[in-house]
């Protein structure tokens, strides 16, 4: 295995293998999965390398990596070496959403313009396309979070705009009449709908897992495939009822590290406020004090992406392999979350926006069923 430059990164920072290539996303996924063979093949996503996110690998107060700039420390099993944090590239991908494309849009009685496969692509010629023009009350409110419409300020797009990045991992996307226009093409609706962004909106989702064990101990195997079952904290989203992985959106100026940190203990980990909370901390410490693993960072195909709004992603595996570190949390659902507990990896079952395939990466890293 290959080892970048660590003099980016700050005094106790973690290591991050990356099976992707590619830089993190603004949105974080945490994976949690142990330091094992890992296969390089992984056929996700390449975006571009972002050099102002700041991938920490704390969580709990435990110490982190924050990185300006260069190389950060990464180890990878891929011929390509990558950096958390150094220059971007200009790799594309040209997956085509389809989630993003669904006949209504979340949360609303608005029905997205009807968009064909063929007219995905905003360089295909479309002069009857008249998408919806669409945002959500909560976001037209003008809360905090949310940036004003598009002519009452003048955001710098491709860029980091004060303390909002406005850059994506999809490299520099096209602006129309000062609007963005999302880098996977068309999606039937204008306007923000429920993102506060315009253009990217960069998130933080960890994802923790741990081996299914019988109660001897022993790893279970799955009938068919033979091969181990790896299990994983997943949330019930409120919102529309969807097993999804824990997360959030990063605040403006916010590091990484720190949104993993809120997101994690507001959607699964509400149970650190019980007396055991020094021991479950504990039990955190020793995970993430071992390598993490990340298996994908970009764009997401999201239900609440639009024409010009969409989110953005990073997903970092940490695994608790040998059952005795956070196999046995107490989870409870948080404030965002209808229900949180350990669900086995299995193609079969249906998860939010791009979570699948994020945890499809995991499982064949780990050489677990799928």
């Amino acid at each position: 295995m290959r080892q970048l430059h660590p003099a980016c990164c700050r005094k106790g920072g973690r290591r991050v293998r990356d099976v992707t290539g590619k830089a993190p996303y603004f949105a974080v996924h945490f994976l949690v999965t142990a330091p094992d063979r890992f296969w390089p093949g992984m056929l996700l996503v390449l975006g571009r390398w972002v050099s102002s996110v700041h991938v920490a690998l704390a969580l709990f107060g435990l110490p982190y990596s924050a990185c300006s700039g260069g190389t950060c420390l990464v180890t990878t099993v891929s011929a390509r070496v990558s950096s958390l944090c150094g220059p971007r590239s200009s790799v594309t991908s040209t997956a085509m959403h389809v989630k993003a494309r669904g006949a209504v849009y979340p949360a609303s009685d608005t029905r997205r313009h009807p968009v064909p496969d063929d007219k995905v692509p905003w360089h295909t010629a479309w002069p009857e396309y008249r998408p919806v023009t669409y945002t959500a009350p909560v976001v037209a409110s003008k809360p905090v979070w949310a940036d004003p419409d598009i002519g009452s300020f003048s955001p710098s797009f491709n860029a980091l705009d004060g303390s909002v990045d406005r850059r994506s991992h999809e490299g520099d996307y096209s602006v129309q009449e000062h609007t963005p226009l999302n880098p996977r093409g068309r999606t039937g609706v204008s306007g923000r709908g429920l993102l506060g962004r315009w253009g990217p909106n960069h998130a933080a989702d960890p994802i923790v897992t741990r081996w299914k064990r019988d109660d001897e101990g022993q790893k279970v195997s799955h009938a068919a495939s033979r091969l181990p079952i790896l299990q994983f904290v997943s949330i019930r989203r409120k919102d529309c009822g969807e097993w999804a992985i824990p997360g959030g959106m990063v605040d403006p100026g916010e590091c990484v590290s720190a949104t993993l940190k809120r997101e994690f203990s507001q959607e699964a980990l509400n149970s650190l406020t019980t007396p055991n909370r020094a021991e479950l901390h504990e039990r955190i410490t020793q995970l993430f004090s071992s390598p993490g693993l990340q298996v994908y960072k970009g764009y997401v195909d999201d239900p609440r992406n639009t024409d010009n709004a969409w989110m953005e992603t990073v997903a970092v595996n940490f695994h608790d392999d040998t059952g005795d570190s956070v196999s046995a949390l107490p989870l409870q659902a948080g404030d965002d979350a209808g229900q949180v507990s350990w669900m086995d990896l299995d193609s079969a079952q249906p998860l939010y926006a791009s979570h699948a395939h994020f945890l499809q990466t995991v499982a064949k890293e780990r050489q677990a069923h799928w």
